[in-house]
């Protein structure tokens, strides 16, 4: 520790958390009050620089040891009331002493500067031998999970997947499929042109397709029987949107050509394709219905899985009607130069919306395309 007699100053390492860590020995002898108050506050600033854990708290020890009006400072004032022979004596002690307590303050710079560093570095150090976090993983959406589901139904039948272009030509939406210009059935879609037309062509308009079906034509003026495909994809129609309608929506269209196919062959893959969806215990109710481009031409209904084919406010009469299907219209077939003598074949088509919405109790399409994440979550 200092003494009040004498010191001794010589560089060391200091660390200002350890004030013992610093022991300036006497090196002279003297009883001058000034040269005991220059040694005091060596002591002082010796003591509570090891209580400086931050700069801020380091720069208030400058300002009080120091500073212009610190106690070293006021200490030196004192000078000019001693004899010559106590000024230098005392002036040379007051100078040693201001080289230590400069030596501390770099010292506790130092420190706090290495300090710091190593805070740093600890937080910043990276442990390789942590496992990687985790990549947050999205979900599909419920109408892609049910077209995944529907086109692994019937590929695991053998049939083909095919896409076509959502912005279509009149002649394949409608001419091509038994739907003329002139023809009633064309009434049924409400129809989203396109503004451009060749006035040189017939069938030259554009339109956004309002079902599946143009690719039909698409694949049988390519292809030769035996042909099996289905065809997912987005069609449009200009209507209004309600629980049960939107101006867009999905569509899976099917298509099955051969020698000898028949209704009993519709049937069939029609029933397995609702036991793998819906479940195998699921029934099935096939009754008339028309449309253009199939003849005879059916709606495939399954039993209500809320009431279990008993009636109720869902489906009135215990039957849900799931998709519409028939036999290929023979004049599909001229249209494409198919002998209708030679070939037979069966077309079907589903709106995956309505599959999903039966198969997880929705009610209402519009949650499918309203972005919620609360909704979207849940599958």
């Amino acid at each position: 520790m200092i003494s009040d007699e004498s010191i001794h100053y010589h560089t060391l390492w200091y660390n200002p958390f350890n004030a013992a860590s610093l022991e300036p020995r006497l090196t002279m002898t003297t009883q001058q009050p000034l040269i005991a108050e220059l040694h005091a506050t060596a002591r002082d600033a010796q003591a509570q620089i090891a209580a400086a854990h931050d700069t801020g708290a380091l720069e208030a020890w400058r300002v009080e040891f120091l500073g212009r009006r610190g106690r070293l400072s006021q200490a030196m004032q004192k000078l000019g009331g001693l004899s010559p022979e106590e000024r230098r004596a005392a002036g040379a002690e007051a100078n040693r002493i201001k080289g230590l307590l400069e030596e501390l303050y770099a010292a506790g710079q130092r420190a706090l500067q290495e300090q710091e560093a190593a805070r740093k570095q600890a937080a910043d150090r990276l442990d390789v031998t942590l496992p990687g976090r985790p990549i947050a993983l999205g979900r599909l959406h419920p109408i892609t999970q049910t077209v995944r589901d529907i086109c692994a139904a019937f590929t695991s039948m053998g049939f083909d997947v095919a896409e076509g272009p959502e912005v279509e030509w009149e002649r394949y939406n409608f001419d091509m499929l038994n739907i003329p210009r002139d023809h009633p059935a064309r009434d049924m879609w409400d129809t989203l042109w396109i503004d451009w037309a060749d006035p040189t062509e017939e069938g030259r308009r554009m339109l956004l397709r309002t079902h599946t079906s143009p690719m039909q034509a698409r694949i049988m003026e390519k292809a030769k029987p035996p042909i099996r495909v289905i065809v997912p994809g987005k069609v449009f129609r200009h209507e209004a949107t309600d629980a049960r309608h939107e101006w867009h929506f999905y569509q899976v269209e099917g298509l099955a050509v051969g020698k000898g196919i028949t209704f009993a062959d519709l049937k069939g893959t029609l029933y397995e394709f609702a036991r793998r969806i819906f479940g195998p215990d699921r029934r099935v109710r096939f009754r008339c219905d028309y449309f253009p481009f199939v003849e005879p031409g059916v709606d495939m209904s399954i039993d209500c899985f809320l009431c279990k084919g008993e009636g109720c406010r869902l489906c009135g009469d215990g039957w849900i009607e799931i998709m519409g299907a028939g036999m290929v219209h023979p004049n599909v077939f001229k249209a494409v130069g198919y002998d209708p003598e030679e070939y037979t074949g069966f077309a079907f088509g589903m709106g995956p919306e309505r599959i999903a919405m039966l198969k997880h109790g929705i009610d209402d399409i519009r949650h499918f395309y309203a972005n919620d994440v609360r909704f979207l979550r849940q599958f």
